[in-house]
């Protein structure tokens, strides 16, 4: 076997995972695998392709289109289905040439076909190709999320994540909850917006949500495909969390306020009105109308401005502030 490469972060060969229904087909093509170095694994039916893949984690898959029950194209729907596996990508192996077989693969999710009968030097030319790719988004990835930056693809015309980071699924699921494959609805509706704002030829804009004193900032990218052209109805979603929790307690403790009349002004520094403040805190407006008379009373201001120009001043003084 050759040695890893130094940046697989999986620290081994490549794993290939083959799902093919003809014995023939298995023995060509983990011959030539084997001998170019990779590490290969063998299916020989849909099923087993799955649960392989779950378990394994291949780092690309080629996958026969035509096999009995449960063929190819329904194979790399379920595997994009799965957070786990949607980032694994598939090259379709076929002797269905026609347009419309050749649409229902790339339709399915797969990223390159083959075709029958299988010319082992042009497939491990592609493989090459897609796991450089791969690995060099794999990598991308990993680096936002070393830097606080989580990632996910989401399809615009259902809101499915097509892949999301670790990072990603444990953000959206702290803020939204719901499943790990559906985007929340508030996110999509912020999606469908800002595309018909990019086909008007809008600036970009971004999409903040407060949960508390926690905050998690949206920004939404065209999603390249390999030659760096966009991919029609994907979008690159990069998401950053933010907890303001340690202002607000600097807000409390230099202004001698309680945590809930911190927790206010700390939302009136951020321009929000007594309505917004009460629905991001779970209270009413009027509560917050109170508590905000309070944190007046014992700033010695008058106005929503003077008490948070107070606020910030006193923050940036304490080496707390954004």
């Amino acid at each position: 076997m050759n040695p890893a490469p130094p940046d697989d972060p999986r620290g081994g060969a490549d794993v290939v995972l083959v799902v093919d229904d003809v014995p023939d087909n298995l023995a060509l093509l983990n011959d030539a695998l084997d001998e170019a170095g990779y590490t290969v694994l063998v299916a020989t039916s849909g099923e087993a392709a799955l649960a392989l893949a779950a378990r394994a984690q291949p780092d690309i898959v080629l996958l026969d289109a035509v096999m009995p029950g449960l063929d190819g194209f329904e194979t790399a729907r379920r595997l994009k289905a799965d957070p786990e596996t949607a980032p694994i990508p598939i090259v379709f192996m076929t002797g269905l040439t026609e347009t419309e077989h050749v649409v229902a693969a790339f339709g399915a999710g797969g990223i390159d076909y083959v075709t029958k009968p299988i010319r082992p030097r042009e497939v491990l030319a592609r493989i090459a190709s897609h796991l450089h790719q791969a690995r060099s988004q794999r990598q991308a990835r990993n680096a936002l999320d070393a830097f606080g930056h989580a990632t996910m693809v989401v399809r615009e015309r259902d809101g499915r994540r097509l892949w999301q980071t670790a990072l990603a699924r444990r953000m959206l699921g702290e803020h939204f909850g719901g499943e790990d494959t559906d985007t929340p609805p508030e996110l999509m509706a912020w999606v469908a917006r800002e595309s018909l704002r990019r086909r008007a030829g809008a600036e970009p804009a971004g999409l903040t949500v407060a949960r508390g004193a926690r905050r998690i900032s949206f920004m939404l990218h065209p999603m390249p495909d390999e030659s760096g052209e966009p991919v029609p109805g994907e979008w690159l979603v990069v998401m950053r969390e933010s907890d303001d929790a340690a202002i607000v307690e600097a807000m409390s403790l230099s202004l001698e306020l309680t945590a809930r009349e911190a927790e206010v002004l700390y939302w009136v520094v951020q321009g929000k009105a007594n309505r917004d403040i009460g629905d991001i805190l779970g209270t009413s407006h009027r509560t917050v109308t109170k508590h905000l008379e309070h944190v007046f009373q014992k700033l010695g201001v008058e106005t929503r401005t003077a008490a948070a120009a107070l606020a910030m001043a006193r923050v940036k003084q304490l080496g707390r502030g954004n």
